[in-house]
């Protein structure tokens, strides 16, 4: 059984939303409509218009078709479902009923429960769900990672429960959040009788990172100056996710002043956070006495009080 990418036939992005989603499918839909094109294959391109809006029109069969996109489908080629894997009933009557309800192969195995539509009723106990904890670095979040999983989950065998290992690759998506889960069906304990899987939930614990402070999609790195770098401004290289950048400081910068470097924190669905380079004035821990008198001349010239503005405090 081939995969079918709803997406790429409306000509749509998986984040595109539902009014985006409307517009393609009409577009095609008077493109390829019978009635309206007696060309070979229009019928046929009508119909795969009309399965793949059947499918993202609707808010729970979209989430569960962009499951089985993150589990590999989209690869293109034979394609198996997640083990477990039950799809919602029913394919709707609104403009699939143009053409019958005549759907393909992909759709009945995966939203209808198979040819003969609507789904088979399982008896039997369900299997228990797993959780487990996703450590992701940081620079991981900036594509799409393979990670490999241990964990162990209950199986029944001779009547009795015993806990077995089990490794799993699962894909971890680009721009995954702290806290966020991500849930893979039938990848937990084994149902008894009929019943299906249970699921397994990842749980996304971003690592610290010892250079960046995170802020929702921001990231906040502190840049360390010496007082005469604050002063006479200079350029320095910062470090970010992607490599090194070189950064312009300007004269008579003062300390806590962030400076804004667009599109260099983590990914998001739209484009990508800020890197935010925070300065931090450090003075030298050791000064000669030579380094000491030039102090002591700088602060007999220069016409600056610090505290000028204490009096005023209300």
């Amino acid at each position: 059984m081939d995969f079918k990418d709803y997406y790429d036939i409306l000509g749509v992005t998986p984040d595109s939303d539902t009014k985006a989603i409307k517009t393609a499918y009409r577009k095609l839909a008077r493109k390829y409509h019978p009635d309206m094109n007696s060309d070979e294959g229009a019928e046929d391109k009508f119909k795969e218009a009309a399965e793949a809006y059947e499918v993202l029109k609707a808010t729970e069969r979209r989430a569960e078709y962009d499951e089985l996109r993150q589990y590999g489908g989209a690869k293109g080629g034979g394609f198996e479902p997640p083990p477990g894997w039950q799809g919602s009933s029913g394919a709707g009557t609104a403009e699939s009923s143009h053409f019958g309800g005549d759907y393909s192969d992909f759709f009945n195995s995966m939203f209808t429960g198979g040819a003969g539509g609507g789904r088979k009723q399982r008896s039997g106990v369900r299997g228990q769900d797993a959780e487990l904890e996703m450590p992701v670095l940081l620079e991981e979040t900036l594509a799409e990672t393979s990670k490999r999983v241990e964990y162990r989950i209950p199986v029944f065998k001779n009547g009795q429960v015993i806990e077995t290992k089990k490794s799993l690759d699962v894909k971890i998506p680009a721009g995954v959040k702290d806290g966020e889960r991500i849930r893979l069906r039938g990848q937990g304990g084994a149902g008894q009788g009929e019943g299906p899987n249970g699921d397994l939930y990842l749980h996304i614990r971003l690592v610290p990172h010892p250079l960046f402070d995170i802020e929702a999609h921001n990231l906040v790195v502190t840049v360390p100056l010496a007082p005469w770098e604050a002063a006479l401004g200079t350029k320095i290289t910062v470090p970010t996710l992607s490599g090194k950048i070189n950064l312009t400081i300007a004269p008579n910068s003062q300390p806590g002043q962030r400076l804004r470097i667009k599109g260099k924190g983590l990914p998001t669905k739209t484009g990508s956070g800020d890197l935010y380079a925070l300065l931090k004035v450090v003075m030298p821990v050791k000064t000669s006495d030579e380094v000491q008198e030039l102090w002591r001349s700088l602060a007999d010239k220069a016409d600056f009080d610090p505290r000028e503005n204490w009096g005023n405090a209300s």
